[in-house]
């Protein structure tokens, strides 16, 4: 590509879980890297290879990556491997990129990658005294990175639509057989994903972690809104519903309700493997059991809904966006950029500098999280059809609610009263 032998080059790295997006943020960094006259390097799974002291990687062409945007999943594969617990670790890294002169980083994460990439790059200028610069292209179908909030991380808008195709689906399903479906979808801290595809699909009820405020999550208060969904819609003689609820709940769940987390392994970040526990199954089980109690005939069902989302192709939205975000990380690089976070807001491109973003030490960012008095939530709620404070006057409904169990109207006031108090 260029004649000149010591020329830095470019290298792309994608870290952490996949979303619909990945292969266009390559497509258009290694093309506009090449139209630059700069050989492109993609780096196969994350820092994995790296760390142990191998460059495993492909030339990129832009006969190679010409198409791939309309894919889903990442040509580069990905992989969790975290380079910052051991110094070695950082020193195999820079050593390595240092070796195969990659002096442009373009990485395809979240906040785990970029934290990644701005240690190693650091321990390169540190000890090595080599320059690597770094452009974060953000990635996470969870939408929780804290980005402006008009701007959805990439993967998002793709995992909403087919969250809300497979969930409309599921209420069709509900409807006709006269069951209830109790759906855990993706989002390991916060509760964008649920709710947007609850509100696009018209679900019945969301649940997420934001509701609690930060308090730990008990069980017997996940079961109970569950149970006096059910009950609102029986009460209207519809036997039948779909409650989706993030994954996030779970996390932020006591460990004495959900003994399954002392045991569950925890990634090369530190984060719980959430796939290893399968949640809609606990819930549909402590369901059951409550419900038994309460003697009431409901058929409920488990579903999970996350692999689905991550590697489909994505939408026109994120087509649009990842084409634009992969230049948008080379023009900041080759403008003497560094160290940032790549967004586009409005027409224009704004870098967002890590330390702006990370706390330098724990490299964990602030995770944006549902904003509850905003308009577009307290939207979501007015939707739904669940047991709120504005029930707690209405002596008929509750007489209904409290007729299909087993319970008096007083000790059904007893039992689910302490829902109706407001946040």
């Amino acid at each position: 590509m260029t004649n000149e032998p010591n020329r830095k080059r470019f290298g792309i790295i994608v870290s952490g879980g996949p979303a619909p997006g990945i292969n266009g943020v390559i497509h258009s960094a290694a093309i506009e890297a090449r139209t630059q006259g700069y050989d492109v390097l993609g780096i196969y799974d994350g820092f994995k290879h790296l760390m142990e002291g191998r460059f495993v990687a492909t030339p990129l062409t832009i006969e190679d990556v010409s198409r791939i945007y309309l894919r889903g999943g990442s040509i580069l594969r990905t992989s969790r491997a975290n380079p910052t617990r051991e110094e070695e670790h950082l020193r195999l890294c820079a050593k390595v990129l240092m070796e195969e002169r990659i002096g442009y980083l373009v990485v395809i994460g979240g906040d785990d990658t970029a934290y990644a990439a701005y240690r190693v790059a650091r321990y390169a200028q540190n000890h090595m005294g080599a320059d690597i610069r770094v452009a974060h292209a953000p990635k996470t179908i969870d939408n929780d990175l804290p980005l402006p909030p008009e701007i959805n991380t990439f993967g998002f808008e793709t995992a909403r639509q087919v969250g809300t195709d497979i969930t409309m689906s599921l209420m069709e399903e509900a409807l006709t057989g006269q069951r209830w479906f109790v759906v855990v979808t993706m989002g390991r801290k916060t509760g964008h994903l649920a709710l947007g595809i609850g509100k696009s699909s018209g679900a019945t009820m969301t649940l997420i972690p934001e509701e609690w405020d930060g308090r730990l999550i008990r069980m017997r208060d996940v079961i109970d809104i569950l149970v006096t969904a059910i009950l609102k819609r029986l009460a209207d003689d519809k036997p039948y519903g779909v409650a989706l609820v993030s994954e996030g709940v779970m996390e932020h769940m006591s460990h004495e309700d959900l003994r399954e987390l002392e045991y569950v392994e925890r990634d090369a970040f530190g984060n719980v493997q959430l796939s290893e526990i399968n949640f809609s199954d606990i819930l549909k089980r402590e369901l059951d059991s409550e419900l038994e109690k309460l003697g009431i005939p409901v058929r409920v069902t488990s579903k999970d809904l996350g692999y689905e989302l991550r590697c489909t192709d994505p939408v026109a939205s994120d087509i649009d966006y990842t084409r634009s975000l992969g230049e948008a990380a080379v023009a900041f690089l080759l403008d003497g950029g560094t160290n940032a976070t790549v967004t586009i807001q409005g027409t224009e491109v704004v870098p967002i500098p890590f330390t702006e973003m990370m706390d330098p030490e724990t490299g964990r960012t602030e995770i944006r999280k549902v904003d509850l008095d905003s308009f577009i939530y307290r939207s979501a709620c007015k939707l739904m059809i669940r047991f709120m404070p504005e029930d707690a006057q209405d002596e008929e409904l509750l007489a209904r609610m409290a007729a299909v169990t087993k319970l008096s109207l007083e000790e059904f006031r007893s039992r689910f009263g302490y829902l109706l108090d407001p946040r």
